[in-house]
């Protein structure tokens, strides 16, 4: 089984980008699109496990002590940069919250085993990846000039930074990922509240 803990995002949130995406897909025809339904703030990808050790991230993620908080989702941008463009995301802004809450699960996971994260967190909403290329945000070896966002690029300096809304976290999520022929399906498996 294939697995990550994020955070969902609320449904007005979810609709704005989705009228976003509607506007500026043409302009980057060869990306492949997330459908909006599976947008999601990935606090940690653990990746494929046995059912016994996904009853063990579960035991260790309950643990996890944190409080709800709030966050902005607005502006977008390129990883790992705008020339070397694989990925077309949108910004999170929060505060220290969100950070606390992603070394937590970081920590809790370390407890059963997971590997522990060995770059900053990032948080972000992917809504594009460069066709055929690994959508992995840090810089790679043969990164180099990509063309897959050039139009989307130059469409998106001529109009302001994007805003989607500000939205409370009360719970994340367990989810399992499902790749299928036309991308990804993800499935929430196990809830764990914030005080």
């Amino acid at each position: 089984m294939r697995i990550f803990v994020a955070l969902d995002i609320d449904a007005a949130i979810r609709q704005r980008i989705q009228l976003f995406m509607e506007g500026v897909r043409e302009f980057a025809p060869d990306a492949r699109w997330v459908r909006p339904e599976s947008l999601h703030v990935t606090l940690k990808f653990i990746g494929e496990k046995s059912a016994e050790s996904v009853e063990a991230v579960k035991r260790a993620l309950s643990s996890v002590q944190a409080a709800s908080f709030g966050f902005t989702v607005h502006g977008c941008g390129f990883f790992p940069t705008p020339k070397a463009a694989r990925v077309f995301w949108i910004g999170i802004e929060a505060g220290e919250q969100l950070m606390t809450l992603a070394t937590a699960v970081d920590q809790a996971t370390a407890t059963v085993g997971i590997t522990k994260e060995d770059h900053a967190f990032s948080p972000h909403l992917t809504l594009a990846r460069g066709g055929g290329r690994s959508g992995a945000p840090g810089w790679r070896k043969n990164d180099g000039p990509s063309k897959n966002f050039q139009i989307l690029q130059e469409k998106l300096r001529a109009l302001p930074a994007p805003e989607f809304g500000t939205m409370t976290v009360r719970e994340f999520f367990l989810y399992e990922s499902q790749l299928l022929s036309g991308g990804a399906r993800y499935t929430k498996i196990a809830k764990f509240a914030l005080t």
